[in-house]
């Protein structure tokens, strides 16, 4: 059994009529994550005020394990890949004190000029540090490459 740092519990307006976690609240809690993990990429106040900042472009979830109210929950994210303006990443949930995983999920963020609403390259510093936390786990489901048409 591996405990975790508890990011969140399960709140009672997430339950849904089956008395388990609604779907949609999964992604509430991987953007939890997310924010967590975009403090170590150097996404943070800083990087907001130099104008810049990162939209998710695409998602996919897996719903492993149902979790009701109050279950603690914790996740552990991942830099998959990344190019000059896209970034790959999983989020993994589990119950933080019995360890079993709920749910996973990877998402393609763009890196984005603020004043234009449009991608633009990730500053040096940025890739640099994208470099320094790429996993080097490969993706489930997204890919920065196009898809096969």
């Amino acid at each position: 059994m591996t405990e975790r740092p508890i990011l969140t519990p399960v709140k009672p307006e997430w339950v849904d009529h089956y008395g388990h976690m609604n779907l949609a609240y999964y992604l509430v809690v991987f953007d939890m994550a997310c924010d967590v993990q975009w403090l170590d990429l150097g996404f943070g106040p800083e990087y907001r005020a130099r104008g810049m900042g990162t939209f998710a472009a695409e998602s996919w979830q897996a719903y492993i394990r149902e979790v009701r109210e109050g279950a603690p929950l914790a996740c552990e994210s991942a830099v998959l890949d990344f190019d000059d303006k896209r970034l790959l990443c999983r989020h993994m949930m589990y119950h933080a004190k019995e360890g079993w995983q709920v749910a996973e999920n990877e998402v393609l963020y763009l890196s984005i000029d603020l004043s234009k609403r449009r991608v633009a390259p990730w500053p040096q510093d940025i890739l640099a540090r994208l470099a320094a936390h790429r996993s080097g786990e490969s993706a489930k489901r997204l890919s920065l490459k196009p898809p096969k048409r």
